[in-house]
């Protein structure tokens, strides 16, 4: 099984990257990020606190998730944008740190990898926790600088220094939680995409292949 492990802090550029690894190498890719998010706006939509991890947890048996490259369906509803407002951005770290929902997305991006006989799998514990055996693990990063700017291009309605706190913030509870924190996998090439094209980027991660 081939797997290409992906992890990095938000705004790095790991999506695009993993997107266009996937697509040189001919295998499908998944954003476990994504995951977490259907998760969140799944007990958004139900009227659940994302505080209050048994109710979270509790509808996670009968959750249907489909994240693909055609976008994210929440039980049958098409979620892809709504993942990605400030709504369930503010609720995804407290949804992602809860033990139990780590263990269903675990157990499901395994058994998606799987089927496919692996894939380009992109999040933040994919080489340390899910799949440290991958055939490549990366963590890839940037500046604070840099991905705050990233990441103000694709969220208009927050100015630079509101960005670059909620990065901040979201850095500090995803290295911080007990649960698979986000850290540099043992074994993984870190790749700095600061000043890197995305093509520079893929050609160097092929060539590590």
């Amino acid at each position: 099984m081939k797997v290409i492990a992906i992890d990095g802090p938000a705004g790095a550029g790991k999506s695009t990257v993993a997107r266009a690894v996937a697509a040189r190498l001919g295998l499908e890719y998944l954003d476990t990020g994504a995951q977490y998010r259907a998760v969140a706006f799944a007990a958004l939509r139900r009227g659940i606190d994302p505080d209050d991890a048994a109710r979270v947890a509790h509808i996670l048996p009968d959750l249907e998730l489909d994240v693909s490259e055609r976008g994210v369906f929440v039980d049958g509803v098409d979620a892809t944008l709504e993942i990605r407002g400030p709504e369930v951005t503010s609720a995804v770290s407290v949804v992602a740190a809860n033990p139990e929902v780590r263990a269903e997305m675990r157990r499901r991006q395994w058994e998606w990898a799987a089927a496919r006989g692996g894939g380009v799998i992109e999040g933040r514990d994919i080489g340390s926790v899910v799949f440290p055996d991958a055939t490549l693990k990366l963590y890839v990063t940037a500046s604070p600088e840099t991905r705050a700017r990233r990441r103000h291009k694709e969220v208009k309605d927050l100015d630079y220094d509101e960005v670059a706190a909620a990065i901040a913030e979201r850095d500090a509870r995803d290295q911080g939680r007990e649960e698979a924190p986000l850290v540099e996998a043992d074994g993984a090439v870190v790749v700095d995409t600061t000043d890197r094209t995305v093509d520079e980027v893929v050609e160097h991660i092929l060539g590590m292949l």
